[in-house]
């Protein structure tokens, strides 16, 4: 297991203007771009003028394991670390993902927002489980006063491109607090070049339409 930490601080808001606390857990399969999306997000608050915190833990990522990651936003926010079923919003890139870090980290009352695919688990192709339905994902978040948002694109271009999906329906729906179109733009551009920014920006904007 490797445990990553990112600290940024931002210095561009007014002087005074202080936030309260928001905190995202993430959550994917290895090779679905968790990471990828995390470090927008980091970037992204940093360039909205935010103070926001880090941590990724890859287990075998590259095996399809799960990788999970926690951001948190604010002044007084000392780490990166999100106390179970605190977190305001989980972004989840799987539907088992998504019911698993629902259940464990999303507060009563917050956001889920989730890319509507599965990668079954080994107990589910096992036949030891049953597959998450989404019915039973939505009972749950009604039952939990939670904000259901699920993502599905047909005409996706790349099925690699489900995490800009997530984040693009992050921005339309104004999701992360103080963080704008631009921001994202702006993080985009710092983490991407070349073909893969350009193929990537595209998908985002054509997404927020």
């Amino acid at each position: 297991m490797i445990i990553s930490a990112r600290v940024f601080t931002g210095d561009r808001r007014e002087k005074g203007d202080i936030m309260d606390s928001f905190s995202i857990y993430l959550t994917g399969v290895g090779g679905q771009g968790i990471g990828l999306l995390c470090e927008v997000l980091l970037r992204a608050a940093d360039h909205a003028g935010l103070d926001v915190k880090g941590v990724d833990t890859h287990g075998l990522a590259q095996r399809g394991g799960v990788v999970v990651s926690q951001i948190r936003i604010g002044d007084k926010v000392y780490s990166p670390l999100i106390q179970a079923n605190e977190a305001d919003l989980v972004i989840a890139l799987e539907r088992h993902e998504a019911a698993r870090a629902m259940n464990s980290a999303l507060k009563d009352g917050g956001i889920l927002v989730y890319y509507n695919t599965v990668w079954q688990p080994l107990d589910v192709r096992l036949g030891r489980a049953q597959e998450v339905s989404c019915k039973s994902l939505t009972q749950e978040c009604i039952r939990r006063n939670i904000k259901e948002i699920g993502v599905l694109i047909e005409n996706l271009d790349h099925a690699n491109m489900q995490n800009i999906a997530l984040l693009a329906t992050i921005c339309k729906h104004g999701l992360v607090p103080s963080v704008e179109i631009d921001h994202y733009r702006l993080a985009m551009d710092d983490l991407m070049a070349e073909e893969m920014l350009r193929k990537n920006m595209e998908t985002f904007t054509r997404l927020l339409v």
